[in-house]
């Protein structure tokens, strides 16, 4: 198996959106009683970052990047003192300094490093309507003082979508293209350090070339956000029958072309990062939570990896049906132990699996993580036939599968996953498979490591 690429050593991140820092109403979970397109919101109060059982679950990733951004953050109002509770005229909400101190002091616990963007409501834009990058700077400064890190940062969140009552900033490019040269003014002259991504946009619109464009040679990596639909909340017309059809799994492959097509045309060479993305948007659909979505989760993973992006921020770490873990018990769901097995398995040189493919089969190859000359093997079945590997030498096979597609609760090699009252996880133990035939059976997802493999890319 020969190299093809390298991936971010953080490549599998996530998202904690910016109105969970804060408190505020953010996308309802699903349950029996919801309808489509009706209570799409709800109250939630800030997510509580020191709690031990959601630093020790948001450890098993790390390293990360954790990105602090979304909808709201668009509109979020910095307060210079903690007793700030309503939000000065042209912001929606308010981050007070102990909320971000508590991203801080997160990031450092967890081993992530955070990514963000800024506030560019009126309330940041003077008379004539130019925004202003001293609100930017006083939370950059704030977070430099009590010894923080921004690794990386947009100048806002989907600057192609509207919302909270505004019209999205591509309405007005040239408007746009005057205030991301203030921001880039800004991080270069007094916080270089911070890589600047862009254009931070979702899907594949046409206003993504001409908002980069406006960005031409002060990007350090081309960002954007891709989901696979969007939820009923949102009048969504996905098919729970097409969640594993490879029409809509490709849709990841799709909307990376078109981005990197225009990487090469304004930012050649540049990494490609996926700053949020998720099977639906607006919190998720209902089959979110389950096992079937681990198919799409780390099938996506492959195929970024292997197709060169750096970076991938899973929406959201525990937030409304598509987190990876349940936002009110933090109890793990089946895409977070996909999660875990990857980042305990998968390297960071990814290789070319060299076998052919197969209807229903996808398979995906890497440097094993910790075992110098280790290959790791990512086999997906979404098909309804088995399929038969032929192993050369020994290997170490973990299979996660549960009852049904559509079951919250999956087992490792045929043993429940399930984390201690504490939030401790438990080992995650491989079997021995001796060389031969290896079967892999329908839906199921195996992870596969040849320690011995001698590779000389993994060396």
């Amino acid at each position: 198996m020969v190299r093809i690429g390298t991936i971010d050593q953080r490549f599998m991140s996530y998202n904690i959106e910016m109105v969970e820092v804060t408190g505020g109403r953010f996308w309802k979970p699903y349950d029996s009683a919801s309808q489509p397109q009706s209570d799409l919101f709800e109250y939630r109060p800030p997510i509580d970052l020191a709690n031990p059982k959601l630093r020790k679950l948001a450890l098993a990733l790390a390293p990360a990047y954790l990105r602090v951004s979304g909808t709201w953050a668009n509109a979020t109002y910095f307060a210079d003192l903690d007793s700030t509770s309503r939000p000065p005229a042209g912001f929606d909400g308010v981050l007070n300094r102990q909320q971000w101190q508590g991203v801080v002091d997160f990031s450092k616990a967890v081993g992530a490093q955070i990514v963000t963007s800024f506030a560019v409501s009126p309330g940041t834009r003077d008379a004539a309507g130019i925004w202003s990058p001293d609100h930017a700077r006083r939370l950059l400064t704030y977070t430099h003082a009590i010894g923080g890190r921004i690794a990386a940062a947009e100048f806002m969140n989907e600057p192609d979508v509207a919302a909270n009552g505004r019209s999205a900033a591509s309405a007005d490019v040239a408007s746009y293209a005057r205030d991301f040269r203030a921001f880039v003014a800004l991080l270069k002259e007094s916080f270089p350090e911070i890589l600047i991504l862009a254009p931070g946009t979702a899907g594949e619109v046409a206003s993504a070339s001409e908002l980069l464009a406006s960005a031409t040679g002060s990007v350090d990596a081309i960002s954007y956000h891709n989901y696979g639909t969007l939820s009923e909340r949102c009048s969504g017309r996905s098919s729970l029958a097409e969640a594993l059809s490879e029409q809509h799994l490709a849709q990841t492959d799709r909307t990376l072309a078109f981005y990197r097509s225009l990487r090469d045309i304004f930012a050649p060479g540049k990494p490609i990062w996926l700053t949020e993305t998720a099977e639906a948007a607006c919190g998720g659909n209902r089959w979110d939570a389950t096992f079937l979505d681990t198919f799409r989760y780390l099938d996506q993973l492959g195929r970024l990896a292997a197709a060169g992006v750096a970076v991938v921020m899973h929406n959201t770490l525990a937030a409304s049906d598509y987190g990876l873990l349940d936002q009110r018990t933090l109890e793990p769901r089946p895409n977070f132990w996909g999660a875990v097995l990857w980042r305990q398995l998968m390297g960071d040189v990814v290789l070319d699996p060299g076998v052919p493919a197969a209807t229903g089969l996808r398979v995906y190859a890497h440097c094993q993580r910790g075992a110098k000359g280790g290959v790791s093997l990512l086999l997906i079945n979404i098909g309804q036939a088995s399929h038969t590997l032929i192993l050369a030498v020994t290997a170490t096979r973990y299979v996660l599968q549960a009852a049904h597609l559509q079951d919250k609760r999956v087992l490792l090699n045929g043993v429940p996953l399930q984390i201690g009252l504490e939030g401790d996880l438990p080992q995650i133990a491989g079997m021995q498979t001796a060389a031969g035939a290896l079967t892999i059976a329908p839906a199921t997802i195996t992870f596969l490591t040849v320690p011995e493999a001698a590779n000389k890319a993994c060396q």
